[in-house]
């Protein structure tokens, strides 16, 4: 069912000197089946605003219409509002603390019991809510005290006990408030299939923009009782500032496509999923030439080959004519400038060089004058009986 709202406000104790204002002109349209958010900070009027749309609260002035009906219309009689009290479901913040029944069965039947529905349809809307969020509906489960649950396991039957009515929109405030990432997920996937199954529509009140992200296609920002923000979560997440500025903290990949602008990184919109902002990133990202304009090699096969200064390494680098030979067999090596090779048994020989054993960790050679050894292991032995040196380059007379 649709959600209207038109230029609505509401005051609090009016006439009085505690007169206040909790919204001022708000106007919002929820699709009938959508699943919409409406973000803020405490005080930014989340909650009264909730509270019209069945009727709990009326407007002060401008109209709100669910699913046709004008709340405020001349028409409107007050058994019209209780009607539309049972075609939206409101669960407010830890609803668990709510439950009171001994039994999880007597609490979920409260709400269709009030209806005065036959023993056997209330049972049947007992077992068709329990299931509807993921919980057992077999008589042993319907025998236990609510209160002898897990946290998130009593809030999905609170859940249920408003399921039970058959709600055509359900309004939930902070939904996941208090509960760990498990029990979080388990009501992030109940308030989906209710969506996708059932039909419902979601009216999610929360300040928490992973949670929103997650879960909503409309998103309505609000900040000292007016709306400063609304639409899809891709398009208004991005625009930080003007998230920021009522008091709330972006998502973090909205936050990782802000600063990837910040850097230069030319991204348009996007969406703010992890894969989709990946590619987009990857896309955008500029191709770095390599130094002294010698195009960087990547090899095959996991090796990568380096060119500085006019020298090419071939799987390994070379740097200023100075090159670190790999210890891979038939590797080819360029030492400044001429050609040498690292045959099967890792001998290093070329054309300029003195021939040395190469190890896997450790490569010695000479080249005009030059002599280099890499230690990857930093042992601290000072005979090398695979190189023939010692640590300072020295032959070794073993």
């Amino acid at each position: 069912m649709s959600i209207v709202v038109e230029r609505m406000s509401h005051s609090y104790n009016v006439g009085t000197p505690q007169e206040r204002m909790a919204l001022r002109d708000i106007s919002l349209t929820i699709p009938d089946g959508a699943c919409a958010a409406i973000v803020g900070v405490t005080g930014s009027g989340k909650s009264t605003l909730t509270q019209h749309f069945n009727g709990l609260l009326l407007p002060t002035s401008g109209r709100v219409i669910i699913d046709g009906l004008d709340v405020t219309g001349r028409k409107t009689k007050p058994e019209h509002i209780l009607a539309l009290r049972r075609r939206v479901g409101l669960l407010f913040q830890f609803p668990e603390a709510q439950l009171f029944a001994p039994t999880i069965a007597e609490d979920v039947a409260f709400g269709p019991q009030q209806l005065r529905l036959k023993a056997a349809l209330v049972k049947e809307r007992v077992r068709w809510a329990l299931n509807a969020v993921a919980l057992p509906s077999d008589d042993a489960f319907l025998a236990r005290s609510p209160f002898a649950l897990s946290g998130g396991q009593r809030r999905r039957v609170a859940l249920a006990g408003v399921l039970a009515m058959r709600p055509l929109t359900l309004v939930l405030d902070e939904p996941s408030a208090g509960l760990d990432g498990e029990a979080r997920e388990e009501i992030y996937a109940c308030l989906a299939s209710l969506r996708t199954q059932e039909g419902v529509t979601l009216v999610i009140v929360s300040h928490d923009m992973s949670e929103v992200a997650h879960l909503a296609d409309l998103v309505f920002a609000l900040a000292n009782g007016e709306l400063r923000l609304a639409g899809p979560p891709d398009e208004v997440f991005q625009r930080t500032e003007e998230i920021a500025a009522c008091g709330l903290l972006p998502p973090p990949l909205a936050q990782t496509l802000t600063l990837a602008r910040e850097h230069g990184v030319p991204l348009g919109p996007t969406a703010l999923t992890a894969d989709a902002l990946a590619s987009a990133i990857t896309a955008a990202a500029p191709v770095m030439p390599a130094a002294d304009g010698h195009a960087s090699l990547n090899s095959a096969n996991g090796h990568t080959g380096a060119s500085l200064n006019g020298h090419s390494g071939d799987n390994g680098r070379a740097l200023n004519g100075h090159a670190a030979p790999t210890d891979l067999p038939g590797e080819h090596i360029s030492v400044n400038g001429q050609d040498g090779h690292a045959d099967a048994d890792g001998n290093g020989r070329g054309s300029a060089g003195s021939a040395g054993n190469a190890g896997r960790n450790r490569q010695a050679w000479s080249v005009s004058g030059w002599q280099t050894l890499y230690d990857a292991s930093h042992a601290h032995d000072d005979r090398d009986t695979q190189s023939g040196l010692n640590e300072t380059g020295e032959a070794y007379d073993g």
